[in-house]
């Protein structure tokens, strides 16, 4: 209505006055306006105020020519000022006329509200409650579901039942057995250090060894046979030690040093390696001593590389620590199994352990002076159900006609004693539970059990320990799924079983994943 009224006011105007004039109002606010204007005062009439409009016909001002005259300029300008609102078309003309009498523009149009609007408004609430809550339940299936966990695992350390076998200790002079495999070390009974003659070059060859080690097979450095070298053979074996004939200028190997050593006992060669490895002897022979004491012989101490000094001295149970060492290195045993060796000087030497290679004897060192008498030390394998199990048995101080053919005879009944004594434990039965595998969305979980079963051999009195080691879980088990490992030992013998699941544990569901807090 406002807009159809400017353009019929613009018309109004052009129609009357076509030069340009001020031409007399036509509507009726005008003629209300001039006749109030009239009367008012007896002063020369003024121009009456124009009422400016827009180009869209809305008010754009209210122009008294008594202020700014009949001039183009200030009407331009004020065309230029932000549009007044119209007055009101219901308005009374004496309301008009006034407003226009005072040069205040008249008041604004009261604008209807737009009916979409409070529609917009209605929706918004509910659009918002939506979008929280689509929010929220991404955020909740966006989190990472729980890892499964065990309870009950079993963890076991008991003994193995039954009384173990006496066995047959020497009359005279210490013995000890021990099975490297179980960590059993049985010792006849309180032993102080006695002379060890050349069980002492079981050292030797361990330090030679473990400062120069030797693949299976491989032979080593050469060393070369010095004047003096060949000068102290000739006088230990003119004193009646056991030695290896050399020759100045002559090489062999490490591997032939340590057949020569051990096999012929040759003294004179323990010697030559101390001073290869250390310098002299006398500093390999500190280097034995803080390996005795590394090793755990508190009762051992060492004079010399050779063992020919009575100064070196030892008991059984010290002696046999340094020959698992020795055994668990693969040269060494395969240097100790053979019956006889080939020197390029000394041609073939039998092995002074004449059972080796007879009755499962495979090793290691016999010993033997008028200090020491009769010492010998064996490693024999023995079947327990089927098994091969390494026995070690040693003893010293035997005596007799033969000493060590008494040695050897007390050593072999030791070992096949303590291999009667051994027999095989069944720890863990096929489907043995060891735990349960729950998630917080399956409580009662599903039970864990062993896989296969296990059975270890054993002594009578040994602890056997079983432990259960857990896998990183993750939801989603079926049926057969690994979840962990049994671990049977007794000692160093042991067994590995795989613990799996009876059950499934699926991951969780969405309702449980979009309730959880």
């Amino acid at each position: 209505m406002a807009r159809r009224s400017g353009r019929h006011s613009r018309r109004a105007h052009a129609a009357a006055e076509p030069d340009g004039g001020t031409s007399a109002p036509t509507t009726a606010a005008a003629r209300t306006t001039a006749t109030a204007t009239a009367t008012a005062t007896s002063a020369p009439p003024a121009p009456a105020p124009v009422l400016v409009t827009d180009g869209d016909g809305l008010e754009a001002g209210v122009v008294d020519h008594a202020d700014v005259g009949t001039s183009a300029a200030p009407l331009a300008l004020l065309a230029r000022e932000p549009a007044a609102p119209a007055a009101p078309a219901a308005a009374p003309d004496g309301a008009v006329a006034g407003v226009i009498a005072s040069g205040a523009p008249p008041p604004g149009p009261v604008l209807p509200a737009l009916p979409g609007r409070s529609r917009h408004r209605a929706w918004t609430a509910p659009a918002v409650l939506v979008s929280v809550v689509v929010a929220l339940a991404a955020v909740q299936l966006a989190r990472p579901a729980p890892t499964p966990t065990w309870h009950g695992a079993l963890h076991v350390a008991s003994p193995v039942s039954g009384s173990a076998p006496a066995l047959p200790w020497p009359a005279t002079g210490g013995a000890a057995v021990a099975v490297p495999a179980l960590g059993l070390m049985i010792q006849s009974g309180p032993e102080p250090a006695v002379p060890i003659a050349s069980l002492a070059k079981l050292m030797t060859a361990y330090l030679t060894l473990h400062d120069h080690p030797l693949a299976a097979g491989d032979d080593g450095p050469e060393l070369q046979i010095t004047a003096a070298d060949q000068a102290e053979a000739q006088v230990e074996a003119a004193a009646g030690a056991t030695t290896v004939p050399v020759e100045e200028g002559e090489a062999l190997t490490e591997r032939q040093m340590l057949d020569g050593l051990m096999v012929h006992s040759a003294n004179n060669l323990a010697d030559v390696l101390a001073r290869w490895d250390a310098g002299t002897v006398p500093a390999f022979v500190v280097k034995m001593n803080a390996t005795a004491a590394a090793l755990g012989m508190t009762h051992t101490h060492y004079a010399d590389a050779s063992g020919l000094d009575p100064g070196t001295a030892g008991n059984a149970a010290d002696v046999l620590r340094v020959t698992e060492a020795d055994m668990a290195m693969p040269t060494f045993g395969a240097v100790v199994a053979q019956p006889a060796v080939t020197l390029p000087v000394a041609g073939v030497l039998p092995n002074y352990v004449q059972s080796v290679g007879t009755d499962g004897i495979v090793g290691v060192k016999s010993g033997f002076t008028q200090a020491a008498m009769g010492c010998l030390v064996l490693a024999g394998e023995r079947a327990v159900n089927g098994r091969p199990v390494l026995v070690l048995a040693a003893v010293t101080g035997q005596t007799g006609a033969d000493p060590l053919r008494v040695a050897n005879q007390v050593d072999v009944q030791l070992i096949d004693a303590v291999a009667s004594g051994m027999r095989t434990v069944d720890v863990v039965e096929p489907g043995t539970r060891v735990g349960t595998v729950t998630a917080p969305w399956s409580p009662a979980g599903v039970p864990a059990v062993t896989a296969a079963g296990a059975s270890v051999i054993a002594w009578p009195g040994l602890p056997v320990r079983v432990h259960v080691w857990r896998r990183s879980l993750r939801p989603g088990l079926t049926p057969g799924s690994r979840v962990g490992t049994v671990s049977v030992s007794v000692g160093s013998e042991r067994a590995v079983l795989p613990v799996r699941v009876t059950g499934s544990l699926r991951g969780p569901s969405v309702a449980w994943r979009l309730a959880r807090r």
